[in-house]
């Protein structure tokens, strides 16, 4: 497979505040990566830094071929990489399809009729954001915000998106639900990584994983290989 994402050497943090440290790793077009580790591992520093909410103090990053390093997030976006942020992050006074307009702003063709087209696409994978389309997402359930989120991500028509903590605060039925929706847009095309804390969504889901411990890359392999070894998940995750 083509490597979409890559990232090599990369260090970061907040100030003087090192978190990330020499991390390396990188995401193939059209896999579903993982990205595994206890709570401080590192994990939404690095989401924040590959979406350009923080600079790297050194290191690559390149998606698509381009270096993206230092990039602001709205280009970073145009570019086809985006994420649906832990916590859901709606604007919870706009509806719920104006959430997902919203979206829409640095997508290259900005049209109606491709705009139509995008929130058509959202509301075949999450019909219930059709019936709640001039709802408040203030008022959504949990779940439901998820579902606003990821579809707000996917109107950019991303090459590669990004989950950070699908499962927070939902219930697993609404999680499996999710995960199942998920399937369907990889199968589309789209390229996926999962950045979760509950190790068994996210082994189970990928094709590969990525585990951080103390804002480090400490193991890279197989989901299935990773799930099945007990002293990995004791001695990394946790568990």
């Amino acid at each position: 497979m083509t490597e979409l994402l890559q990232i090599e050497n990369l260090d970061a943090g907040y100030g003087s505040i090192q978190v990330l440290r020499d991390v390396s790793l990188s995401v193939r077009a059209g896999e579903i990566l993982a990205v595994v580790g206890a709570n401080g591992a590192g994990k939404s520093t690095l989401l924040r830094t590959i979406s350009g909410l923080i600079a790297p103090t050194r290191g690559q990053i390149r998606f698509a071929g381009r270096d993206i390093a230092g990039r602001s997030s709205a280009e970073i976006v145009g570019l086809g990489l985006t994420q649906a942020p832990e916590g859901r992050r709606c604007f919870s006074g706009l509806s719920v399809e104006a959430n997902l307009r919203l979206g829409a702003l640095r997508r290259p063709d900005k049209s109606s009729a491709v705009i139509d087209a995008g929130l058509e696409q959202v509301y075949g994978y999450f019909p219930r954001l059709r019936e709640r389309r001039n709802q408040l997402a203030g008022t959504l359930s949990g779940g439901e915000q998820q579902m606003c989120a990821i579809g707000r991500a996917l109107m950019a028509q991303p090459k590669l998106l990004i989950i950070d903590e699908l499962s927070l605060g939902l219930a697993p039925i609404i999680v499996a639900e999710l995960l199942h929706i998920l399937e369907a847009i990889h199968e589309s095309g789209c390229t996926i990584v999962l950045v979760e804390q509950d190790i068994s969504v996210a082994l189970n889901f990928s094709d590969r994983a990525v585990v951080m411990q103390s804002g480090r890359v400490v193991l890279t392999g197989d989901a299935m290989s990773l799930r099945s070894d007990d002293d990995i998940v004791r001695t990394y995750l946790g568990g």
